[in-house]
């Protein structure tokens, strides 16, 4: 039995209960990617996972799916392929396309999720999924920054209320707070974001953003961790 060594930790019918949710991840690169890991591997039954993009020979550092090999190819397609490797019996719908604010209605209307996870860079989508679950009433955890960083035991889960540090936790809090959003549960980091360097080895004046193996791997498997628990009312 492929969860045996779960049930023996979190029991029967709670492993029942995780068979029978369903939950959806807006992106799966460097966060995303082992948010899934970690939800498939523990033992929840559907996910529908939302991705428009491709792997990059510069995603193989972080993202759980990239190699040599994969280069080229379509990141939905590789999670869904890797999901089912690890448990045959999982139902994965997926979506090779961009999450927009014109296009939200497609992902939530009519639809029956238990937990919502926002794992996606863009700010005006991130905050269009985040209004959409808090007034559908869905859970959801949101991923801030994890670039430039490169300090995992920094990362903490918190109400976007209480943030600090995070240039994109101060954006999101400020738009939450003026769209009349109560509370909205994320993943940040407290560390200081890293000047990346440029090319020639100076750090003047930077707008690349770097990234490193173990960041983005820790905060998806936080991640997870937090809507097992969640949906399972572990403490």
């Amino acid at each position: 039995m492929i969860f045996k060594r779960e049930e023996l930790l979190i029991g029967k019918e709670n492993l029942e209960r995780l068979k029978n949710s369903h939950v959806i991840v807006f992106g799966v690169g460097g966060v995303g990617g082992f948010v899934v890991e970690g939800l498939v591997r523990g033992g929840i039954g559907e996910l529908s996972i939302v991705d428009f993009d491709t792997v990059d020979i510069t995603n193989i550092n972080r993202q759980i799916i990239a190699t040599t090999e994969t280069i080229g190819k379509v990141k939905v397609d590789l999670i869904e392929e890797r999901a089912k490797s690890i448990n045959p019996q999982i139902k994965i719908n997926k979506f090779n396309e961009k999450f927009l604010r014109e296009n939200s209605s497609k992902f939530f209307e009519n639809k029956n999720y238990t937990y919502v996870v926002d794992a996606i860079d863009m700010v005006t989508s991130k905050l269009s999924i985040i209004e959409n679950a808090y007034n559908l009433n869905i859970p959801i955890i949101s991923s801030m920054g994890t670039g430039n960083k490169l300090d995992p035991m920094a990362l903490e889960i918190a109400d976007i209320s209480k943030t600090s540090v995070c240039p994109l936790a101060r954006v999101i809090r400020k738009e939450v707070k003026n769209r009349g959003i109560k509370k909205l549960k994320v993943l940040y980091s407290k560390e200081n974001p890293r000047k990346p360097f440029n090319e020639d080895n100076s750090r003047e004046k930077s707008v690349n953003v770097g990234s490193i193996s173990f960041v983005p791997s820790v905060a998806g498997l936080i991640i997870a961790s937090e809507v097992i628990k969640d949906i399972c009312n572990l403490k």
